[in-house]
């Protein structure tokens, strides 16, 4: 059995773990990478569907802002290293970037293998050992320190470790959960764990016939007494089996811990850029004036695509083939109420298969900010998605990770000196 001592060991090659190694072999320390796939950085190489949205330009106090209340845990890693610090990073290791929309960040590529193989080059470059197919089965301890782990065939020593293994998003790229194991046998808590960011599916069947256009600016609301505060704007896109878009892998996080508890979970949705009744009514008469003898799918396809408002029209119990002056009253309120508020219901999703990320981890309780060490083991420190903090799509975890990842790097060198 393979037996080495380094001053530091990283356990996972994502973006959190990379940036750790690069940045304590840049202070002089030697580094030991483990992955246990059989190469680094799956993960990253499918982020934003290989075009890597590595971060974004918000100030980093409405950056926190988009992760909720834990948001402030951040602050530390964030004044170290946001994202003028990350852009700043690539560019001295030889890659450009660029915000097309002024929000979200690429690199100038548009293509991950770019980040992946200047992150990997600068490793290389530092002296960075890399192992790979190496799983870790267990941190090892020696009173209150760490030690160093162990693997299928090996023990590998240091007086710092630090633990970025990601959630349990894509078990494919090799996402299984094991920092949480790990950091659970050494006393850490692990929160509720649930899938996040992902499409999710609906009771109702009429969304597969909808599935031709992107709603925009479509407003989300948890229809549960106890919930109604949960809701999100954003693009929309109806599936054969649900829904998805940005504002849905958004708003995954805070539906898939509710499936936990309900059966189902019912949402209402705004389809109309935010018109209410008396807007909606208003202009459905205005339409209906300039054209008398146009149906109602006709004017309500003035407001959305015509697939959509066919089966809004149905829903409602509305003659699609009735002019407006021939709808009966009170089916020409059931449908300007289901245009103003689109009830939906969510009774699934395809579990950590397709989720981008997880929601919950290791308690933040137990990390210290300012350094992203253990308070329970001296010399242990965790990173970027293992820890319970995730935020919506848009360059946010990614910067969380690299970020987190950054000051781990930081205080474990300040810590060895």
């Amino acid at each position: 059995m393979r037996n080495s001592r380094y001053d530091l060991i990283v356990v996972g090659s994502g973006a959190a773990g990379i940036i750790s190694a690069i940045v304590a072999a840049r202070a002089g320390k030697s580094v030991l990478l483990l992955e246990k796939l059989s190469n680094i950085s799956a993960k990253l190489k499918a982020t934003g569907g290989g075009r890597c949205n590595i971060t974004n330009t918000l100030s980093n106090e409405e950056f926190m802002s988009r992760f909720g209340r834990d948001g402030r845990f951040m602050q530390d890693a964030l004044a170290l290293f946001d994202h003028n610090e990350l852009i700043k990073f690539l560019k001295s290791i030889g890659i450009e970037t660029h915000a097309p929309d002024g929000f979200r960040v690429f690199p100038t590529s548009h293509s991950s293998a770019t980040i992946i193989n200047g992150l990997k080059e600068e490793m290389q470059r530092l002296g960075v050992e890399i192992i790979c197919n190496q799983r870790v089965e267990r941190l090892l301890q020696v009173g209150e320190n760490i030690d160093g782990v162990k693997t299928q065939n090996s023990l590998f020593h240091a007086p710092n470790v630090i633990v970025a293994t990601g959630g349990m998003g894509y078990p494919s790229l090799g996402a299984e959960g094991d920092g949480y194991r790990l950091a659970e046998e050494l006393g850490h808590k692990v929160t509720e764990l649930s899938p996040a960011m992902m499409p999710l599916k609906t009771k109702e069947s009429w969304v597969a016939e909808c599935r031709a256009d992107t709603i925009a600016k479509v407003e989300l609301r948890v229809a549960l007494k106890k919930h109604k505060k949960l809701r999100a704007k954003g693009d929309l896109i109806f599936t054969k089996t649900g829904i998805r878009g940005p504002v849905v892998l958004d708003f995954a996080r805070e539906v898939t811990p509710l499936l936990k508890r309900y059966d189902a979970v019912p949402l209402l949705l705004n389809l109309t850029q935010g018109m209410n009744e008396e807007q909606i009514s208003k202009h459905l008469k205005k339409k209906a004036l300039k054209n008398p003898q146009a149906n109602i799918v006709t004017l309500t396809s003035t407001l959305l695509p015509q697939a959509l408002s066919e089966q809004l029209c149905k829903l409602a119990g509305a003659d699609p083939d009735a002019t407006l002056s021939k709808l009966s009253g009170k089916s020409k309120e059931k449908l300007i109420q289901i245009l103003a508020w689109t009830p939906l219901t969510v009774v699934g999703h395809d579990g950590f298969k397709m989720a981008m990320i997880t929601r919950g981890g290791i308690s933040l309780k137990e990390i210290d900010p300012k350094t992203m060490q253990s308070k329970r083991v001296n010399g242990l420190y965790f990173c970027g998605e293992v820890l319970n903090l995730d935020g919506p799509c848009g360059g946010y975890n990614l910067q969380w990770s690299f970020a987190s990842g950054y000051l781990a790097g930081v205080s474990m060198s300040k810590n060895s000196e």
